[in-house]
């Protein structure tokens, strides 16, 4: 079994929302993401996709973005992003998935011998001048993100965790000291955690490398070029 990651497919949910308008570089992206993806993943293989997967407000506009989502080969874990409105009840979303699909949300799976677990995250509260409400929020997705790991060290038995975000656990700025998102990880023995949220410019401050005996990778569409990255290994 091999895994790959790839997040902010930014699909259009069932509207014209045509990605080309942030860059001539977004022109026929999920296309060229398809190609790819055909060319690589076979069926026992796994995806992670760490949010931000559609433009959709409501579920029933979605379903169209996840059934091409789900119409690729292999194995597909799905996490919540920032922009997924549609992302409402879990029973919900869950029993209208495509097969082959699931969704993680403070909880894990274990698929081919490898722990999955993962949370949405929030931005990294600026040292002494956070806002009260940004860093309740922070708080709020470190408690999730430690009932998701909790979830994954009682299935993990040994097993390799492999995490997913779609914020970045930490910035340039955070590596001095981490933050509560890499503190988690490193407690709990997560191997790999892979992100997505940073686009454009911003891509150049998001953090690829071990931190804390914990891989991370910054795994957006546009920061890969449009492919899938492999994290099949522990490095």
């Amino acid at each position: 079994m091999n895994i790959f990651a790839i997040g902010d497919l930014h699909l259009p949910g069932g509207d014209t929302k045509p990605m080309d308008v942030f860059g001539p570089h977004w022109e026929n992206h999920f296309e060229r993401i398809s190609e790819d993806w055909r060319a690589r993943v076979g069926g026992e293989d796994v995806v992670l996709l760490p949010g931000d997967l559609s433009w959709a407000m409501q579920l029933e506009a979605a379903l169209a973005d996840l059934r091409q989502i789900g119409a690729l080969p292999g194995k597909k874990l799905i996490l919540r992003g920032n922009h997924d409105y549609w992302w409402s009840s879990l029973t919900q979303l869950r029993a209208q998935l495509p097969e082959g699909m699931h969704a993680i949300q403070n909880d894990a799976c274990e698929v081919g011998g490898v722990v999955f677990c993962g949370t949405r995250g929030w931005m990294i509260p600026p040292a002494g001048g956070a806002q009260e409400q940004d860093e309740k929020l922070y708080r709020r997705e470190a408690m999730r993100l430690e009932m998701s790991l909790q979830a994954a060290q009682r299935l993990a038995k040994g097993r390799r965790i492999v995490a997913m975000m779609h914020y970045p656990p930490l910035l340039p700025e955070n590596l001095r000291g981490g933050t509560a998102f890499t503190q988690l990880m490193s407690a709990y023995g997560v191997s790999r955690c892979v992100y997505g949220h940073l686009h454009g410019p911003s891509v150049q401050r998001g953090f690829c490398g071990e931190y804390g005996g914990v891989r991370y990778d910054l795994v957006s569409c546009d920061a890969l070029g449009f492919r899938l990255r492999e994290i099949t290994g522990a490095d």
